[in-house]
């Protein structure tokens, strides 16, 4: 829980962990394949943290169900491509994704939407 709780230093309330520890399997079915690291920049969110970083107000992340992740040795443009293609074979439980310059928004709202 610890490395999704929220950067302002809030841990993940218990009413959803369940939602984080969902999202953290998922991320280790992506860490099964890209071999190697995930690393989570952002995971759970607090409404006030999040408006100070720009999150969208209905953010993933403020339920627990979005990470900001990248990994060492793997572009994000990669890491993007490895989990589109895990979500569209029905691997991974579908959800948002968007690649950024230096992380990928993956988060478990249970349909595809690549944003």
């Amino acid at each position: 829980m610890s490395e999704f709780a929220c950067k302002d230093g809030t841990p993940v309330p218990a009413s959803m962990e369940a939602n984080v520890k969902l999202l953290a399997r998922q991320l280790e079915i992506i860490r099964g394949v890209v071999k190697e690291p995930i690393y989570v920049n952002s995971g759970y969110r607090t409404h006030s943290h999040n408006a100070n970083v720009g999150g969208a107000s209905r953010s993933f992340h403020l339920v627990g169900k979005a990470a900001d992740i990248w990994c060492k040795g793997i572009s994000p443009k990669q890491l993007f491509a490895v989990i589109k293609r895990l979500m569209e074979d029905g691997v991974i439980i579908s959800g948002g994704l968007k690649c950024y310059k230096s992380f990928v928004h993956y988060d478990t709202r249970g349909v595809i939407s690549y944003f």
